[in-house]
């Protein structure tokens, strides 16, 4: 063993049996020949410098070329090859070394420089990351990479794709290679036929560049067949795009309904079940959005789950403050609607005072967790808001949870059992002043719940709940007093109708008109669209 190892040292000392690190050498040292090299060049030099870079490198080029991209790479004047990632992290300068990826000492301005960029070398920098990632592992990047060189196609880059392709397997990756190749043979080409194929592929594609491309072969293109076959397949594109407008309308319509559903579902309980018009319930909203600002400031640290704690701690708070009002006020003015519309008028001023007192006057930012923000990109001209889909989702479950309450529970019995025939109640034993608290406070709750949505869709502010009180009496009125399916159907009725209306009318004047249909509505159904039955229509 002693003599064998003996011989692995002689032939290792004289060059007979090469290293690793010997077969590596060539490569590794035209690198960083070429790295070196790039810290000394003038600027219109670099591009030939990225470009042997870039063949001789490949995915090993990857971070540099990133950070170079971002103008974030520096090398160290007393030995140019220490590049570095300069970068400011929370207010503070951090240094990085290239090699290593670690974080390093700091260096002061007058030791290290910046390898400049300009705008012909960022272009050619986005496309060599693009090529690059076009063999990534991920076969996501890879067709995320191949659409981003779709507006810049040349040569070079096409062939790359297409020797790539001959060996992909991915379905996406494939259609997004044959889309590039279309998009460069369509000009590129000369016969009519393949050009007309490449049409063919460009057809129903909604990318901006697809369109661009389109519209100016249907413009200007020398070939009538072309241009004719352009403007076609622009056509349909077209229709394409009015769809997915109405599905975003439609989204956004669902989505203040949703909104306007919260709101007015508290108000449908208590308004049905006790004949209280409160004025106070945009309070009840607006104290559910400050308790999901203050639960944040509490839970600095842990924003995406202080959402959880602020929507059963805006229930409690908003339920609680209900409860005060109804056995403080309310229950002191049964029977009697004008006084108790104007006594809760007087309370909804002082809550706004009072939050202008503890909170100042001053509008509130709440941070949205960062799992409901971003959008879903369904296609390029079709994205939904995470925020608004999560609350149109989270008001569907609260009207459904408040169902199975009313439906399946003692309280929902004597709710139900009140709002028939509350005399008939009361001789049956139920504690209808009881019954009376609770409702109140349930549907304070849920308004609550409702200024906690809200707080993710805009600021919170003093007045937030005077923005949505007569919008949650129109609801409620148009649905049909005291019935939940009728909110539920009037609220996503009047947000879809308001925002189809706003682009042709504007904001004030479409909310104008669907007050006016409402009054009209009311004249001929004064009940609503789904009034109470039997004793509980009297």
């Amino acid at each position: 063993m002693k003599h064998f190892l003996a011989l692995v040292a002689c032939l290792l000392m004289f060059g007979l049996m090469p290293s690793t690190s010997q077969a590596a050498s060539p490569d590794s040292a035209s690198t960083e020949a070429l790295l070196l090299e790039l810290t000394k060049a003038k600027l219109s030099k670099v591009k030939p410098i990225l470009e042997q870079l870039e063949q001789s490198g490949a995915e090993t080029m990857l971070p540099i070329f990133s950070v170079m991209l971002e103008g974030q790479l520096y090398y160290e004047k007393a030995n140019r090859s220490n590049l570095l990632q300069v970068q400011k992290i929370d207010g503070e300068t951090v240094h990085t070394s290239m090699s290593t990826g670690d974080q390093v000492e700091t260096f002061s301005k007058s030791k290290i420089k910046k390898i400049r960029v300009n705008n012909q070398l960022r272009i050619f920098l986005r496309g060599a990351i693009a090529r690059i990632q076009i063999s990534a592992a991920d076969p996501v990047e890879r067709e995320s990479a191949i659409m981003s060189l779709i507006g810049k196609l040349d040569k070079t880059t096409v062939e790359a794709i297409r020797a790539r392709q001959a060996t992909e397997t991915d379905e996406n990756v494939l259609a997004a290679m044959a889309l590039a190749g279309a998009m460069f043979d369509v000009t590129a080409l000369k016969d009519t036929d393949e050009r007309l194929a490449a049409v063919a592929i460009l057809d129903g594609r909604l990318e901006s560049d697809v369109r661009n491309k389109l519209q100016a072969l249907a413009d200007g293109d020398k070939d009538p067949v072309i241009a004719a076959a352009a403007q076609e397949a622009l056509d349909g594109i077209q229709s394409k795009i009015e769809w997915y407008g109405f599905v975003d309308q439609l989204f956004f319509g669902l989505s203040l309904g949703s909104v306007l559903l919260l709101a007015a579902i508290g108000l449908a309980i208590t308004f049905g079940v006790m004949g209280v018009i409160n004025m106070a319930h945009g309070e009840m909203i607006m104290l559910g959005a400050y308790t999901t600002y203050v639960v944040q400031l509490l839970m600095p640290n842990s924003i995406d789950l202080s959402i959880w704690v602020a929507i059963p701690a805006a229930f409690v708070v908003s339920g609680l403050f209900g409860i005060a009002i109804e056995r403080g006020v309310i229950r002191f003015l049964h029977g009697r609607p004008l006084e108790t519309l104007l006594a809760t008028f007087g309370i909804s001023l002082i809550l706004q005072q009072l939050v202008r007192t503890v909170f100042s006057p001053l509008n509130r930012q709440v941070d949205t967790p960062t799992w409901m923000s971003g959008s879903w990109e369904i296609n390029p001209v079709l994205s939904l808001t995470l925020n608004r889909l999560y609350i149109l989702a989270f008001a569907l479950i609260v009207f459904f949870a408040l169902m199975l309450v009313l439906k399946k529970t003692n309280l929902g019995l004597n709710v139900r059992a009140v709002s028939q025939n509350r005399a008939m109640a009361k001789a049956m034993g139920i504690r209808t002043d009881r019954v009376d608290a609770l409702t109140f406070g349930l549907g304070s709750g849920i308004a609550g719940i409702a200024g906690v949505a809200l707080s993710q869709l805009t600021n919170v502010g003093p007045n937030l709940g005077q923005a949505y009180i007569i919008d949650s009496f129109m609801v409620v009125v148009f649905g049909g007093v005291g019935n939940l399916l009728g909110t539920l159907v009037a609220a996503f009725s009047l947000g879809v109708a308001n925002k189809f209306l706003e682009p042709v009318t504007g904001s004030v004047l479409a909310s104008i008109l669907i007050l006016v249909f409402i009054i009209l509505f009311i004249q001929k159904r004064p009940k609503g669209l789904f009034p109470q039955k039997g004793r509980a229509a009297e």
